[in-house]
């Protein structure tokens, strides 16, 4: 498997989110959920629409349990999140029990992680990203700006799941120029 990166430029995210919302909503808040939560593609997709909203509005937490690791993930649904949703559920009138990312081929499934990874390579293609970029690209760029923005490895290790603080560095995608910087503003 080949290694992706994170979105590491803001403008180039705010392109990438602005171009899913103009093309597709239901991909618009898979890439919001996925940078906003830190959680796999395999949970996203496993996502009902009970799990976001109340029937009314989005939920205050999204609240499950990983496939992976089999531990239970909490997370605050934040603003940005919260109009993502209303804007899906606006969209599409989907019961509780529904999957969120649902196939269109009316099967009642979710897309595969085959056709998300698609989709948010061809967002990242047409916004200009020249990293590799896949569904586990939306995971580390949560690490990644949790990390730019002063969150402890310790935290950010544990929102991840992750079982080392190695594995967690190596999420991260820092580069030699985030490492230059760090030593220009200690500037002791």
């Amino acid at each position: 498997m080949n290694t992706v990166s994170p979105i590491r430029d803001k403008k180039q995210l705010e392109a990438m989110k602005n171009f899913l919302k103009g093309k597709d909503v239901r991909a618009y808040l898979m890439l919001m959920v996925g940078i906003s939560s830190a959680l796999r593609i395999s949970d996203i997709l496993c996502m009902k629409t009970k799990d976001i909203w109340t029937g009314k509005k989005p939920t205050e937490f999204i609240m499950l349990n990983e496939k992976k690791t089999g531990k239970a993930k909490r997370f605050p649904i934040t603003k940005n999140l919260n109009k993502s949703i209303i804007l899906f559920m606006h969209e599409f009138e989907l019961e509780q029990d529904e999957y969120v990312f649902q196939s269109r081929k009316g099967n009642g499934k979710p897309i595969t992680r085959q056709h998300a990874a698609y989709i948010l390579s061809q967002a990242g293609d047409y916004v200009g990203i020249k990293e590799p970029i896949s569904t586990h690209s939306m995971r580390k760029t949560w690490g990644y700006w949790a990390y730019k923005s002063g969150v402890s490895l310790a935290l950010i290790m544990e929102a991840l799941n992750h079982s080392s603080m190695a594995n967690t560095r190596r999420y991260l995608g820092i580069t030699q120029d985030d490492l230059d910087n760090v030593y220009m503003s200690l500037n002791l």
